[in-house]
């Protein structure tokens, strides 16, 4: 399969990356303070900025700050700043089982990426070679598995917490748009029956006031059965159960790993191939920067070259927002 041609210019060269970790946001609410990895291009100005929520995959250290390299290194060399939080629910913490929110800790992801946009100052003073270079209005947010879940949160997304009952919004209105990769689908029947009993956050979720745009990424192969009895389809329901404006990129012959997103050759990455991976790199990118700077044309760029190209890795289809009544 040949790799799909793009024109040159569309995503230009890439740049030097400098990336620091951990930068450490004090969070005394928290079980412990916040450790983020910042990435971004050495060169440049009024950068956007890419909130990576981490999944929870078998590895010791992906979901942490320390993973999801092929993403975080291609988004920076490219123009934005990659702020990547080790959440609660991160093996690399060894907090006690009994922790309030154990053991993903849903609510405590949404609310790191909320105390990020809230101390952007600090992390710019904590690397010095960033500050006043960030633009904060020009926000984005990205999350792989458990850490779509998180993002689709973020981007309007709501749930019923199985605690109390109540309706939770957390929608994060700095956040302007979004990238889902993998993400969890509806509730109810559509999950298996020990998972409805093990992670009850999952039997509720509501797509139905999620506004923000979003690029939705399913793989037509990743039937997440562990999780649900849809099959791949589950994963398309953040695209095809909120309104528009919404992108769906559907991955041909992807699984879960989404051809090896989490790190480079990774053991637990099932369907390894890195032209499906180089391909998601652009595509992401190029919507991210498109929905940032209205007029862009990367994404128009990126989708014709995916439907032209040899041996295409994928489709994308689209849906506008709702005229107003």
């Amino acid at each position: 399969m040949s790799e799909t041609a793009y024109p040159a210019d569309t995503f230009g060269s890439p740049a030097p990356v400098l990336s620091v970790s951990p930068v450490v946001l004090p969070a005394p609410d928290r079980a412990v303070d916040l450790e983020v990895r910042v990435s971004a291009p050495v060169t440049g100005d009024d950068l956007p900025v890419i909130l990576l929520s981490h999944g929870q995959g078998h590895s010791n250290h992906l979901s942490s700050l320390n993973g999801y390299a092929p993403l975080a290194n291609y988004w920076a060399a490219h123009g934005f700043v990659v702020i990547q939080p080790t959440h609660l629910s991160s093996r690399t913490l060894t907090l006690d089982p009994n922790t309030p929110g154990a053991p993903m800790y849903w609510r405590s992801r949404v609310e790191d990426m909320t105390r990020i946009l809230d101390q952007l100052d600090l992390i710019e003073a904590a690397v010095p070679q960033l500050r006043g270079r960030l633009d904060h209005s020009k926000v984005a947010v990205a999350g792989h598995s458990m850490g779509g879940h998180t993002a689709s949160l973020l981007l309007g997304a709501r749930l019923t917490d199985p605690e109390d009952g109540t309706e939770v919004n957390l929608t994060e209105p700095r956040i302007k748009a979004g990238v889902l990769l993998a993400a969890p689908g509806r509730g109810g029947d559509a999950l298996n029956g020990s998972m409805a009993e093990s992670l009850p956050f999952l039997a509720t979720p509501d797509f139905s006031r999620m506004t923000t745009p979003t690029l939705v990424v399913a793989g037509d192969k990743d039937a997440s059965a562990h999780l649900t009895v849809r099959g791949p389809a589950w994963h398309t329901d953040p695209y095809l159960l909120s309104p528009g404006p919404k992108s769906l990129l559907t991955l041909f012959d992807a699984e879960h790993g989404l051809g090896g997103i989490s790190g480079y050759d990774v053991a637990e990455t099932t369907d390894e191939n890195p032209e499906r991976v180089a391909a998601l790199q652009r595509l992401s990118w190029a919507y991210l920067r498109t929905q940032l700077h209205p007029g862009d044309h990367a994404w128009q760029a990126a989708c014709d070259a995916l439907a032209t190209g040899p041996g295409p890795l994928g489709e994308v289809e689209s849906k506008e927002e709702a005229p107003a009544h």
